[in-house]
This record gives structure tokens, C-alpha cells and sequence, in this order.
């Protein structure tokens, strides 16, 4: 079990979770290739925010998170990943996350993502 990390704020949320959400918020939320420790974590999703708020936005934010996510299924502790976007076209995407977990549950996630 993890501490929770809450995903609006960034902040722990002091209870203990046994979910794949502290995973996800790493991976996705971190840069790539700027974790001392491994530079392979983190997604380009950071790129997006100069982005304008057009169609192709969320292909890239599909696949962004898409490639982010891949070494949860590589290392087992997922056994799919679905990503799909949401694009309001409001300065916001939102990402919607399906996960099936290495014990066949699913969990779900949505992550917005800035645009302009």
C-alpha cells in the first residue's frame, strides 16, 4: 500500500491507497527524462500546454499518455491500458484512463491536460 497522492493538488491525501493512481499520477504528471533515478518515467504531456486547442492535440495526449503508461504493463502490474480524450475545446482535455490491474480489477482515471 502507498500514501495517496492527491491528483488536483499533488499533495498526499494521508491515507493509504492500494490502487494504481499514485503510478499513474507519476507517469503522467513528471516530465520525461527528468526523474534522477530513472529517465525513462514521465510522458511529453507537459509539451501540450503551448499547444492549441485543435483536434490533433488529443491524438498526441492519447499517445503521450499511452507510452507514459507502457511500463506498467511491461513490469505486470496492469494487464490493459485504454486511453480516450475528451477535448471541450475550453483550454482543457481530459483524459480518461481505463485500467485492468494485475488482479482483474479495473480503475479508472481522468487527467486533464492544459491547452490554449
Amino acid at each position: 500500500m502507498d500514501a495517496g497522492i492527491n491528483p488536483t493538488t499533488g499533495d498526499l491525501t494521508g491515507q493509504r491507497i492500494n490502487t494504481l493512481g499514485n503510478a499513474v499520477y507519476i507517469r503522467l504528471m513528471t516530465p520525461l527524462g527528468t526523474w534522477w533515478k530513472d529517465t525513462t518515467v514521465g510522458s511529453r504531456l507537459h509539451e501540450l500546454k503551448r499547444s492549441k486547442d485543435v483536434a490533433r492535440v488529443s491524438k498526441n495526449a492519447k499517445q503521450y499518455a499511452a507510452d507514459a503508461l507502457k511500463p506498467l504493463l511491461e513490469d505486470g502490474r496492469a494487464e490493459t491500458i485504454t486511453v480516450s480524450a475528451e477535448q471541450p475545446h475550453n483550454g482543457w482535455l481530459y483524459l480518461h484512463i481505463e485500467i485492468i490491474d494485475a488482479t482483474g480489477n479495473p480503475q479508472v482515471f481522468r487527467h486533464p491536460v492544459r491547452v490554449i
